[in-house]
């Protein structure tokens, strides 16, 4: 009388398997991803700048264009340990 009598037969079962495997797998790559983004970044995962030489900032202050030539060579002179050349 119903016409619904039989059940989902095989068909149904294998999509409904699928299905959950899907959901499931959504489910716990939304969890992992989410946890990922939240974590905090490692301090092993990325490499320290070394530390800036004098001679570098120096080198840069007259790249642009901050001290002349003169105020350059006397301030390097000085970093060397030969002050007053």
């Amino acid at each position: 009388m119903y016409g619904w009598n039989d059940g989902m037969g095989l068909w149904g079962y294998v999509l409904m398997s699928i299905s959950m495997v899907v959901v499931w797998g959504a489910i716990i790559t939304g969890i992992v991803l989410l946890a990922r983004s939240l974590r905090a970044p490692s301090p092993y995962g990325a490499h320290p700048q070394p530390p800036r030489m004098a001679e570098d900032v120096l080198a840069e202050r007259f790249a642009r264009g901050e001290i002349d030539a003169a105020e350059y060579q006397n301030r390097l002179a000085v970093l060397r340990g030969h002050p007053g050349t």
